[in-house]
């Protein structure tokens, strides 16, 4: 069988040439933040990590415990979703505030 390694925001994904495409994003979205920060997240169908392109880099962010809305780190970023807003904290930067672009 032969198979083909696929890589979208830093995730792999082994898919069979048998017919089957590649796992499609979910979720794509855009933000801005106040600091002039600009980011794109994806989130993707059976995976509950955060895929993130920021700084001219890919970061995968693990989902963690957060008592209202969504909280997720990893390589040096928090990003964080709730209802009230979204926040952002990178790069030895202090968390700012972003919104959907």
């Amino acid at each position: 069988m032969n198979r083909r390694k696929y890589s979208i925001f830093g995730a792999t994904f082994l898919i069979a040439a048998a017919g089957v495409s590649p796992a499609m994003a979910q979720t794509f979205q855009n933000y801005r933040c106040a600091d002039g920060t600009q980011f794109i997240v994806g989130f993707f169908e059976y995976d509950n990590r955060a895929h993130l392109q920021i700084d001219g880099k890919a970061v995968t962010l693990a989902r963690r415990f957060g008592l209202s809305g969504a909280r997720y780190s990893g390589g040096g970023v928090i990003l964080k979703i709730a209802r009230t807003g979204t926040t952002v904290k990178h790069a030895r930067r202090l968390v700012t505030a972003c919104e959907l672009s």
